[in-house]
Formats: C-alpha cells, sequence, structure tokens
C-alpha cells in the first residue's frame, strides 16, 4: 500500500484506531516545532489542539477590538444625531457637522456643498459653499449610490477642500438626497492616502451623510 491508500483506508475506517489505541504510544512523529525530535501521535495531536486553540484566541481577540470599535461609532453617530435634532437652522447643522466630524470622529478636512433648495438661503450659503460644482460632477454625485472613498478623481474634487486642497490624498463622498436627486454633497478628506480606501465599509458613513441630509433638508424648508 502506497501513503495515499493508507490514508484513504483510515479515512474510511474511523474505528481502526479505537480498535488498535496502542498505536498511539507505538507511533511517532517528528515534532512540529524540533523537526529532531520524536514525539508519539497523541503527543503531537495535542500540539495541533494548542496551535488551534491559539488561533481561535487570536480571532476573539479581533471579534472584539471590532466590537469594541464599533460601538465606538455607534456612540458618535448617536451623539451627532442628537446634536442635529437640536440645530435650528441650515447653518446650524453645517457647524454641527463640521465641529462633530473634525472633533468627535478626528477628520481633519470637512466640506460640505449646496446646491439644491435651501442652499440660497442666506443663512445656508457660506464662503466654502460658495465654491462652484460643476455639473459633470454634480452628475457624478448623484450616480452614487453608496460614499466613494478614495483618492481624489479631479482636481476639483480636491479643490472643494480650499487651502488644504494640494495635501487632499484620500477623500470620503457622500451624496445628500431627500428623496430624490441629491441636492448636496458631504465631502471628508485626509492627508494619509489609506484614510478612505475603497475597500473600506462604509455602512456609518453612508448613516452619516442621511442624517445630514435629513437635517439640512428639513431646516431648508
Amino acid at each position: 500500500m502506497n501513503a495515499e491508500e493508507v490514508a484513504r483506508y483510515l479515512r474510511e475506517h474511523p474505528d481502526f484506531l479505537n480498535d488498535h489505541h496502542e498505536l498511539f504510544a507505538a507511533l511517532t512523529v517528528p515534532h512540529p516545532q524540533h523537526g529532531g525530535q520524536a514525539i508519539s501521535l497523541a503527543e503531537r495531536q495535542l500540539h495541533a489542539l494548542r496551535d488551534k486553540i491559539r488561533a481561535l484566541e487570536v480571532k476573539l481577540i479581533e471579534l472584539i477590538r471590532f466590537g469594541e470599535e464599533n460601538d465606538d461609532i455607534s456612540t458618535k453617530v448617536h451623539r451627532l444625531s442628537v446634536a442635529l435634532l437640536q440645530a435650528g437652522s441650515v447653518d446650524a447643522v453645517r457647524a454641527t457637522l463640521v465641529d462633530a466630524l473634525r472633533n468627535d470622529f478626528a477628520v481633519p478636512h470637512v466640506s460640505l456643498k449646496l446646491w439644491g433648495p435651501g442652499a440660497e438661503t442666506p443663512e445656508g450659503v457660506t464662503a466654502m459653499d460658495c465654491l462652484p460644482v460643476s455639473e459633470a460632477a454634480r452628475r457624478q454625485i448623484d450616480a452614487l449610490r453608496h460614499p466613494y472613498c478614495g483618492a481624489p478623481e479631479s482636481m476639483e474634487m480636491a479643490g472643494w477642500f480650499g487651502e488644504a486642497a494640494p495635501h487632499i490624498r484620500s477623500l470620503a463622498l457622500m451624496p445628500l438626497r431627500d428623496g430624490g436627486a441629491a441636492f448636496g454633497l458631504l465631502a471628508l478628506g485626509s492627508e494619509e492616502g489609506e484614510r478612505f480606501y475603497p475597500e473600506m465599509g462604509t455602512l456609518y458613513l453612508s448613516r452619516i451623510g442621511e442624517l445630514a441630509a435629513a437635517a439640512l433638508a428639513a431646516r431648508a424648508r
């Protein structure tokens, strides 16, 4: 019998080792960490189980860390929601967004662009809001079904962050909608190329965009 036939026989006869338990003590295999040392089959199985336990412990620690990070982000999103409910005007909503994103979420650059209802009202227009958004960019933003994350695709996108434009290496774009076409854009920028990357999760970004859009639309009516 060759090695494959032996392996197949053992798979097809799982009771073989139970019927010949003395083999556990008689058979030896190389130590997984010290190749020159021989250990019993039972001891080798113990090493394998320990390796699996260590791998599971690492996975558990990782899951706990992710859970704690999500809890922290959820708390910040809730705090932002409460603050937006208390904001009494478009200008107050904008100030609340910028303050929360910069201080609570540690986003260094925030830009809010409005071109729909409410953008023309005196309290809704700021120096940053007045910077034009091209028709092509508006169509691109309106076509987004999920937040865009990645490097700026054009000079115009980087330009939305004013004097910081030359230093923007990654950004997140969230269209602001009021049931239909986008009426504005919430843009987050960073000098770090990996802060906002294409493969990152966008669940919380989507929720922040929806909260911002609802607050702005309600104050503009």
